[in-house]
């Protein structure tokens, strides 16, 4: 069978969702590697992380192993005097620790001016979006750009969890309120924010990136950087016969079907 190279989805396949922290870090790899080829010659583009730890008690997220359980059997074990007759029961030592969980994201710095930081891009994952520390220092994070200026670019191709978003999802007319979203903020207008509709039936949008108030912004191409992810990813291997995690509504689920079936993936 021919190696499928490409998505069967014309946008957001959403059955890369279950495979998001591969994902996230291919689209923030290549975003940055494209804007690093047009950005004017006093800006750089760099990949910063975050790293927090999610209590073990999580909220029905999907969480990397967060129990280790690890067998220790002593070579020579001292016997109290009180149990000489009787065998001890050798129990099983279980470690709970919390994992750390690393978030990314691309800053964009101005040489010229001490490396300040002028764009940050944002591709949400889970984590910013369910309840717990990922989705606090998200927020406040969010809070923190916007007070000193900084444009923001927020790319939510993600399902799972609540809206997390500059603009409140309230604000936000019918016609924008797509599985998918993009919020533009630029700095030197705190009041406004575009939002681009990321239908999942159609292809994903060619977004604008803010720089300096004085730059001219530059385009990102958010399907050519996913298509890319796809490929260099191997992702020839996904099960389209079964429904993608978390599942799609009826009707997105029926299109969603015949598309596979055309394809002759079901």
């Amino acid at each position: 069978m021919e190696r499928l190279l490409k998505s069967p989805f014309p946008g957001m396949d959403p059955y890369l969702e279950s495979h998001w922290g591969d994902i996230h870090h291919s689209l923030i790899a290549y975003a940055r590697e494209t804007l690093q080829a047009v950005l004017p010659r006093d800006l750089r583009a760099r990949v910063e992380e975050r790293v927090f730890l999610e209590a073990t008690a999580g909220f029905g997220r999907r969480v990397i192993p967060d129990v280790r359980v690890v067998e220790h059997r002593p070579a020579t074990a001292p016997v109290p005097a009180t149990a000489s007759a009787v065998a001890i029961a050798e129990p099983l030592t279980i470690v709970l620790a919390d994992e750390p969980t690393t978030q990314g994201y691309i800053e964009i710095r101005d040489l010229s001016s001490g490396s300040r930081v002028v764009t940050v891009i944002e591709v949400l994952s889970p984590s910013n979006k369910l309840p717990g520390e990922g989705r606090r220092l998200y927020v406040h994070k969010q809070r923190e750009l916007v007070e000193a200026g900084v444009s923001l670019v927020e790319i939510d191709l993600v399902r799972t969890g609540r809206r997390v978003l500059r603009v409140p999802q309230a604000r936000i007319p019918p016609s924008h309120r797509t599985p998918y979203q993009v919020c533009v903020s630029r700095g030197w207008h705190r009041d406004q924010v575009d939002v681009y509709r990321v239908p999942l039936r159609e292809r994903l949008p060619v977004i604008l990136v803010p720089l300096r108030e004085t730059d001219p912004e530059v385009a990102l191409d958010l399907q050519a950087l996913l298509d890319r992810a796809y490929e260099t990813g191997g992702y020839d291997d996904l099960d389209y016969t079964i429904p993608p995690e978390p599942p799609l509504g009826p009707e997105d689920a029926r299109w969603a079907d015949d598309l596979l079936r055309a394809a002759g993936l079901r």
